[in-house]
């Protein structure tokens, strides 16, 4: 819970382990928004009070304790009828404070701190506990400004290439919680255990992972379908490809130079891998599809409907392939047809 030091501090702070005969540290824990923490730190030759910028000394006053003393020497004065439990060389004795200090306390009780020792007094517990020890765990607070996180979300419906902000990020703070372990005077281990209270808001960026077409070794990972039978195929690459709807058809393959097939399409266009005879009554001239065997061993990949056969009758289909030997090993399989968007 040290937090914020305030300025008339720095040199106890820079001369802390060299001049340091005994530390006080007084943890609070009073549920107060304002008065988050306060710390007595005493020495033989310098004397430092760390407040919490934020704090409101009344609401300690008010409360259980008040600062009193001269400016050069603070001190902690505990109400009269206080429930104390002291923890020190392994045992632990319980007390009542008589509007005393601590070190007044301490004395009445004959415990003589050692020059490295450290005493933490922990007001959180329906009885005070005071520890004096040369090995101490306290967990130390901090408010720390935090800068948004960007956010990357895949849009399957966008454009790959492009993205789009769809939340402005705003900074904010955030608290830190570290665990301090201090041994024989010295500050041996500081690890964060905890951060809460972030105010920051991510920015979200979505990004564009549709494409037109990809290569036939890139494979379907995915099929994300609809209710209204549309969906997006995700590739392993990670390549998205939005389509309208889903039908099977019988599907056999032809190639230029067999059976009369010459090298132009009924449509105009040149025959090439992609080019799909169809009946165009049931898929018209121009659909993009993309075309695997429903068995999934034979991926034709993105086809256009160009062309058409006397034999192509409602679902079926000719696929066009660039060898004879290809349009053999392919025969007649059924095919599931995702007709693209």
């Amino acid at each position: 819970m040290f937090r914020n030091v305030k300025t008339h501090a720095a040199f106890f702070w820079r001369t802390f382990f060299c001049c340091l005969t005994t530390a006080l540290v007084l943890c609070t824990f009073l549920g107060s928004e304002k008065a988050d923490a306060l710390y007595i730190l005493t020495g033989t030759d310098d004397t430092a009070l760390v407040l919490d910028d934020s704090a409101d000394t009344a609401d300690f006053s008010s409360r259980l304790i008040t600062i009193g003393g001269s400016s050069a020497n603070p001190e902690v004065i505990l109400n009269d009828g206080t429930a104390v439990s002291i923890s020190y060389d392994g045992a632990s004795v319980s007390t009542t404070s008589r509007q005393e200090t601590v070190t007044a306390l301490l004395n009445r009780m004959h415990i003589k701190p050692g020059p490295l020792d450290m005493i933490a007094v922990d007001l959180g517990a329906p009885v005070m506990k005071i520890t004096v020890a040369s090995d101490l765990t306290f967990y130390e607070k901090t408010e720390v400004e935090k800068p948004f996180e960007t956010v990357r979300v895949a849009n399957p419906a966008m454009a790959k290439g492009t993205e789009t902000v769809t939340q402005q990020g705003r900074s904010g703070t955030v608290t830190a919680t570290y665990e301090v372990i201090y041994a024989n005077g010295q500050e041996i281990s500081r690890q964060l255990v905890e951060e809460s209270g972030d105010t920051s808001v991510d920015q979200v960026v979505e990004y564009g992972t549709a494409v037109t077409s990809v290569d036939r070794s890139d494979r379907i990972a995915k099929v994300n379908a609809s209710s209204d039978g549309s969906g997006y195929l995700t590739f392993a690459s990670g390549a998205t490809m939005p389509y309208e709807k889903v039908i099977t058809c019988s599907a056999t393959a032809y190639t230029s130079g067999h059976d009369g097939v010459g090298t132009r399409t009924s449509t105009g266009t040149t025959v090439r891998h992609g080019t799909v005879a169809v009946d165009p009554n049931t898929i018209p001239y121009g659909t993009k599809m993309y075309i695997v065997s429903s068995d999934g061993s034979v991926v034709y990949g993105t086809a256009v409907a160009e062309d058409t056969g006397g034999a192509i009758r409602g679902n079926r289909l000719d696929l066009y392939y660039e060898t004879y030997n290809e349009c053999i090993q392919f025969g007649r399989r059924n095919c599931t047809v995702y007709v693209l968007g």
